[in-house]
C-alpha cells in the first residue's frame, strides 16, 4: 500500500480540495472549449492542486495533469477512480492537462503516467471515499462496516445518501492520507478488466475530438512561410504582391519568422504558396551529406564519458575462449504523425490563450511566456488531444507559432495547422546512433565480459527549461533565442547496460551534436540500444553453440524476466518456419526498471524483400489496469518498431530535409501490417510499470534476428531495406 510519503514523491505537492463546483469543460466539443473565464493561477497548492472534484450535478470530476496521446490513459485513469468510488463511467468526467486548473505533472513522457498520475488519482479517490464514510459515521452514528459506496452515493443499510447531501453545501479541504484500503487491490471490479474507450467512438465517427477539429466564431487561419534551410535568413518580403489576394488579413513578420493570416484556411494555403516562391533568403553554410553515416557520426566532435565500468573488462578478456565484436547503426527517424500539428491561440485583454496537443502544458507555458514577453500568469494553455504521437513532435512548435501570430491580431482566434511537408521537414527527429559491442565467452558459453561503446546525439530538447531556443520559432525571431544546446545525455544510454549477468561490463558514451534537429522520440536511446544488444546476444548464442532462448535464460537472474521470456518460448514452441522464413526473438526490461517485454517475429524473405508475417509478445507491466489498453500499446509499439526497422530513414540534401512525404519517407502500409498476438501478465500484487515504450527495442531485434534465420544474412545497419 502506498504511504503518504510515496504519494507525495509520485505527485509532487499534493492535497485534495473537494468542493461543490460548477461543471468544468472536459471534452473537446467546441462549446466546452470556449473560454468563459480565465482560471486563476495555482497560488495555494494545498487547496487547488486537487485530483478529484464533486460537481454541482452530483457527478465526479477526475483531474490529471497528463495528456491523452491515443495511449488510452484517459480510460485507465477513470478506471482507477471508478474502482475506489465504485462508480460507473457515466458518473465521471475527466479534466486533462490545463494550466491553472490541473496539477503540474510536467511532461507526459517516459511511460510514467500510470506509475504517477493514475496512482495519485487512485489514492485521492480512496481518500475521498473514506472521508465520506467518516462524515456519515459521525452524522448517523453508525459503523463503517454498515457502509458501502456506489455511483455517487454512500449506502447506509440500503438507504442511498448522495454525496451532495452528505456535504450539505460544505467544502472538504483535506490533505491526502494513507487509506485503510485500496479497492483496486482488494476488489478489482473495474481495474484488471477491459473497458470501453468512449473517445474511440468520436474518432470512428469523425466527430469533433482533436485540436485539429476546433472551430470558433470569427476564427482566422494562418500559415508559416518556411525558410529553405535551418540557417537561412529572411532578406526581402514582397508584401504588396499578396495583400490584394482573396481573404488576406495580415502578414506577420518578426526577424526571419514570417506568417500569413487569412479569413479561410485554403486562402491561407494559397497565400503561403504564392508568397513562398517570391521571398528572398540568404542561406548559410550547406549541410554535409555523408555517404557513410557511421563514419560521419564518429568523426563529429564528441563529449565522451565512461558511464559504467565494473569488473575490469581487460582482465577477464585476457585469454578468453571466444571474443566477438559487432557494430550496428540506426539512422535519423521521424515521429511521422498522421495528423500534422495544429494549435489555436487567442490574445484577448492582455491574456494569451492556447489550445494545443502539447505533452507538457506547464513547461510550454513558461517557454512561450518568455518568448512572447508576457508574465507567466498571462499565458493559459489547455491541452486538447492531437492525432496521437509519442515523443517530442512539433506540437509545442505550432503552439509557439500560433501564439506569436495571435499577439499581432488581438481578439481573434488564430488557427495554425502545419502541412505534411512541414511536419516531415521541421519536426525534431530521433537521432542517428552507432553501437559497437565486444564480448568474451568462457569455454562453457557464459559471458565473462562485455564492452559497449555508443555514439548518439541528445534525445531530448523539449521546452522543459523555459528556454525559447527549444521552440522552432525561437531561433528565427529578432533577436534570436538561438538553437538548443546539447540535450539530455541520459536518453542516449537508456537500456544501454544489458539486463544479462556478466563478470565485467563497461559502457562508454560519445555524445555529438549532428546536423539535424533532434529530440525525444518513443523510447529514446532504448530502441537502438536494445536492438543492438539483442542482435548481439543472438550472435553470441551462435558462437556458444546454444539456441537464443537457452542462451538468454542462462544469463538472467530476475525471476520475472525469466518468466516473461519463458512464456514467449512456450507461445512460439509450435511455430515451424517454412522455406524462406525465419523466427527471431528479442527481450528487454524497459529502462531496466519498468515493464518486461519479450517479442518474437516470423519473417519471410522473398527476392530480398523481408515481410513480417506475425509477431508475438509477452508483457509484464505489473498490475494491469486495462488489459485491452496494455495490449494496444504493445501491438502499436511492435508495428511501429517493425516500420522503423524495415523502412524508415530521414534523408537530406545540402540545404534541408528531402524526405518530405510518404513516398520519400515510407512507413508500413495497412496491407503490410503483420498479425499480432500479445499476452499480458497481470500482477495485481505489484505496482503498475511503464509499458508504452517497452516493445520497440525487442521488436526490432526480433525482426532482424528472424531475417538472419531466414537468409543467413546478418543485418546490423538500419533500415533493413532489401536483404542481399
Amino acid at each position: 500500500m502506498s504511504t503518504r510519503r510515496s504519494f507525495l514523491k509520485q505527485a509532487g505537492s499534493i492535497t485534495i480540495g473537494f468542493s461543490i463546483l460548477g461543471p468544468i469543460a472536459c471534452t473537446t466539443d467546441n462549446k466546452d472549449l470556449a473560454l468563459a473565464e480565465m482560471p486563476q493561477p495555482l497560488t495555494d497548492p494545498e487547496r487547488i492542486d486537487s485530483w478529484i472534484r464533486l460537481l454541482e450535478d452530483g457527478r465526479i470530476q477526475v483531474i490529471t495533469g497528463k495528456m491523452e496521446l491515443g495511449q488510452g490513459l484517459s480510460t485507465a485513469i477513470l478506471q482507477v477512480a471508478a474502482e475506489e468510488l465504485n462508480t460507473s463511467f457515466n458518473q465521471l468526467s475527466l479534466q486533462l492537462a490545463e494550466t491553472g486548473v490541473t496539477p503540474d505533472e510536467g511532461i507526459t513522457a517516459g511511460s510514467r503516467s500510470m506509475e504517477t498520475s493514475a496512482m495519485s488519482v487512485r489514492q485521492a479517490a480512496a481518500c475521498l471515499r473514506e472521508t465520506f464514510f467518516g462524515l456519515v459515521v459521525e452524522e448517523y452514528e453508525t459503523s463503517v462496516d454498515n457502509l458501502e459506496i456506489e455511483n455517487g452515493n454512500v449506502l447506509v443499510k440500503g438507504v442511498a445518501l448522495p454525496f451532495t447531501e452528505i456535504l450539505k453545501s460544505k467544502n472538504i479541504e483535506k490533505a491526502v492520507f494513507e487509506p485503510k484500503e485500496l479497492y483496486g487491490k482488494t476488489r478489482r471490479a473495474f481495474v484488471g478488466h477491459p473497458m470501453h474507450r468512449p473517445d474511440l467512438e468520436k474518432m470512428v465517427r469523425g466527430e469533433a475530438f482533436y485540436v485539429q477539429d476546433l472551430r470558433f466564431p470569427g476564427m482566422v487561419h494562418a500559415r508559416v512561410i518556411r525558410t529553405p534551410a535551418y540557417n537561412a535568413v529572411l532578406a526581402e518580403v514582397p508584401e504588396a504582391e499578396v495583400a490584394d489576394m482573396p481573404g488576406f488579413v495580415k502578414l506577420v513578420r518578426n526577424g526571419t519568422f514570417l506568417a500569413v493570416v487569412a479569413e479561410k484556411e485554403f486562402q491561407a494555403v494559397q497565400l503561403q504558396r504564392a508568397l513562398g516562391g517570391k521571398v528572398t533568403w540568404e542561406v548559410g553554410e550547406p549541410l554535409e551529406q555523408p555517404e557513410d553515416i557511421k563514419a560521419f557520426i564518429k568523426s563529429l566532435p564528441q563529449d565522451s564519458n565512461t558511464d559504467e565500468d565494473r569488473g575490469a573488462y581487460e582482465e577477464v578478456a585476457e585469454g578468453a575462449a571466444i571474443t566477438h565484436k559487432a557494430s550496428y547503426s540506426k539512422p535519423y527517424i521521424m515521429h511521422a504523425a498522421n495528423g500534422p500539428s495544429c494549435a489555436v491561440a487567442l490574445f484577448e485583454e492582455g491574456v494569451l490563450h492556447i489550445w494545443c496537443h502539447s505533452q507538457g502544458v506547464y513547461p510550454l507555458r513558461e517557454t512561450i511566456a518568455k518568448m512572447v514577453d508576457l508574465p507567466l500568469e498571462k499565458v493559459h494553455i489547455k491541452g486538447v488531444p492531437g492525432s496521437g504521437c509519442y515523443g517530442h513532435n512539433p506540437a509545442d512548435d505550432v503552439a509557439g507559432e500560433a501564439a506569436l501570430i495571435a499577439k499581432e491580431i488581438p481578439g481573434k482566434h488564430v488557427r495554425l495547422q502545419w502541412m505534411r511537408n512541414e511536419e516531415h521537414a521541421w519536426e525534431p527527429y530521433g537521432t542517428a546512433m552507432v553501437m559497437e559491442h565486444e564480448a568474451v565467452l568462457s569455454e562453457n558459453g557464459k559471458i565473462k565480459g562485455w564492452n559497449y561503446e555508443l555514439w548518439s546525439d541528445a534525445h531530448s530538447t523539449r521546452p522543459t527549461s523555459g528556454d525559447p531556443a527549444n521552440l522552432l520559432p525561437g531561433r528565427f525571431l529578432e533577436p534570436s533565442f538561438g538553437t538548443p544546446g546539447q540535450g539530455w545525455r541520459g536518453g542516449a544510454i537508456r537500456n544501454a547496460p544489458p539486463i544479462y549477468t556478466t563478470n565485467a561490463f563497461r559502457l562508454t558514451s560519445h555524445i555529438f551534436q549532428g546536423p539535424l534537429r533532434v529530440s525525444a522520440l518513443r523510447s529514446l536511446g532504448a530502441y537502438a540500444n536494445v536492438f543492438s544488444i539483442e542482435c548481439f546476444m543472438d550472435e553470441l548464442a551462435e558462437k556458444a553453440g546454444q539456441d537464443p532462448f537457452t542462451f538468454r535464460l542462462r544469463h538472467l537472474e530476475d525471476k520475472r524476466a525469466i518468466s516473461c521470456l519463458g512464456r514467449l518460448k512456450l507461445n512460439v514452441s509450435e511455430v515451424s518456419p517454412e522455406k524462406g522464413q525465419g523466427l527471431g526473438i528479442g527481450f528487454a526490461r524497459y529502462k531496466n526498471s519498468a515493464a518486461y517485454c519479450a517479442v518474437a517475429a516470423l519473417v519471410e524473405v522473398t527476392d530480398g524483400n523481408p515481410v513480417v508475417k506475425k509477431m508475438w509478445a509477452v508483457i509484464d507491466a505489473g498490475e494491469c489496469i486495462n488489459p485491452d489498453g496494455l495490449k494496444n500499446q504493445t501491438e502499436g509499439g511492435m508495428i511501429q518498431s517493425a516500420s522503423w526497422t524495415l523502412k524508415e530513414a530521414v534523408k537530406w540534401n545540402d540545404t534541408h530535409i528531402s524526405s518530405i512525404d510518404w513516398q520519400s519517407y515510407p512507413i508500413l502500409r495497412f496491407q503490410e501490417i503483420p498479425k499480432v498476438e500479445v499476452e499480458v501478465v497481470d500482477r495485481p500484487e505489484t505496482p503498475p510499470l511503464g509499458a508504452g515504450e517497452a516493445a520497440q527495442g525487442p521488436a526490432a531485434a526480433a525482426v532482424v534476428n528472424a531475417i538472419y534465420n531466414a537468409t543467413g544474412v546478418r543485418v546490423r545497419d538500419l533500415p533493413v531495406g532489401r536483404v542481399n
